[in-house]
């Protein structure tokens, strides 16, 4: 079995916490997404740990040694305790006894394949001890190393206990497949059975999913695969993958990083907002961009800003089939950096109220049209 060479294992924080399990007789891993990237040699984020000590252990080991420990799921058998400052998550291994598609009732387990059994996919069910030793229960190194995203054992079964892992599948499939590799057969075959279940979960989470999706650097190919099991139309009616692949190669182009909101107005849909749950802010963006369709590149940047300007431009380009022109990124920047010479009190008193702001808004648009050139005294001879 490999070993894994990584900064969050060798810490003291982390040490810490496999020696107060260990010197007390337990078992205890690192489990899922650090390992796995780890092993691939991608960022961790943050560390979680199994073993076969019961939760109340846990904490009575943590505040017998002066540390925080806080039961966030205990029912579940998460404790987390805080390490100069670090938080780790420590569950103890767990079997299903009950799932309903969204949550599961679990029962503790001593067994390390038990635990392994219950989760989503091989890849996250690698652990390693304290030494970085890799232990593997289902073979999930191997789907790894060739970025195979499969389901642990029957596909269906591990969907129908958390209908979200249909979207999670495709959301793995972006950051950590192999795109030769293509989709596993047996589990488009489950998620496209299983497709009405989508209908049970939190728009909240089902939101969640689609925003680390659509982050992915090139998502392009699994959300082919959302559209053609049925998953794309299921949580955003109305979408189509069509301007997708355009937009991720005008973002190269570009050199713009991949953003989630760029690339839900270029799927399109039906109220994406109020459908996924998003931020009031997100929202903000979202309809902007989704709005911004009939502006020209140097009123984009003019009225929108540089940045969301230049998203506008580039969701427009993609819908529309443009190619990227490095002249309309600078027009979108040009107009950013512009400021509309007149102001009320230059049309004041002989206008108020209504034909104040009308005669305001047509000088505005004659100066944009006019490339920005038109001066102050210009635009007031011209009348409003």
């Amino acid at each position: 079995m490999p070993k894994l060479d990584a900064k969050w294992l060798e810490s003291d924080a982390t040490q810490t916490v496999f020696a107060l399990l260990e010197d007390a007789g337990f078992a205890v891993f690192a489990v899922g997404g650090c390992v796995r990237n780890s092993l691939l040699g991608t960022p961790v984020n943050d560390v979680d740990l199994a073993t076969n000590a019961m939760p109340d252990n846990v904490k009575d080991l943590a505040r017998s040694k002066g540390l925080h420990a806080i039961g966030t799921g205990v029912e579940h058998g998460t404790v987390t305790v805080v390490v100069d400052g670090t938080p780790f998550e420590i569950t103890t291994f767990r079997r299903d006894v009950e799932t309903d598609g969204r949550r599961a009732v679990v029962a503790f387990s001593d067994r390390i394949e038990d635990d392994a059994r219950r989760r989503d996919f091989t890849m996250n069910a690698l652990y390693a001890d304290s030494s970085g030793t890799v232990h593997d229960p289902l073979d999930g190194l191997r789907d790894l190393r060739t970025r195979r995203v499969r389901f642990i054992e029957d596909p269906v079964a591990r969907i129908r206990e958390d209908y979200l892992r249909s979207l999670r599948y495709f959301r793995f499939h972006a950051w950590y497949g192999d795109p030769a590799e293509g989709f596993d057969p047996a589990a488009l075959d489950a998620i496209a059975r299983n497709v009405e279940g989508l209908s049970s979960l939190s728009r909240e989470r089902v939101g969640a999913e689609m925003k680390r999706l659509l982050e992915a650097p090139d998502p392009v190919q699994s959300l082919l695969g959302m559209q053609s099991t049925g998953v794309l139309a299921a949580v955003l009616p109305g979408a189509t993958d069509a301007a997708i692949g355009p937009l991720i190669a005008l973002e190269d182009a570009a050199g713009a990083p991949p953003d989630a909101m760029r690339r839900l107005a270029a799927l399109g849909g039906d109220d994406p907002g109020q459908l996924l749950r998003l931020s009031r802010r997100e929202t903000e963006r979202l309809n902007v961009l989704r709005n911004a369709a009939g502006l020209s590149a140097p009123e984009a940047g003019y009225r929108l800003g540089k940045e969301l300007g230049t998203d506008a431009w580039l969701v427009r380009s993609a819908s529309t089939g443009m190619a990227l022109d490095v002249a309309d990124l600078k027009a979108v920047s040009h107009g950013a950096a512009q400021k509309f010479p007149v102001k009320a009190a230059d049309l004041m008193p002989e206008l108020d109220g209504v034909a104040l702001g009308k005669a305001l808004k047509q000088l505005e648009q004659r100066w944009i049209d006019s490339g920005f050139a038109l001066s102050r005294d210009a635009l007031l001879a011209s009348g409003g």
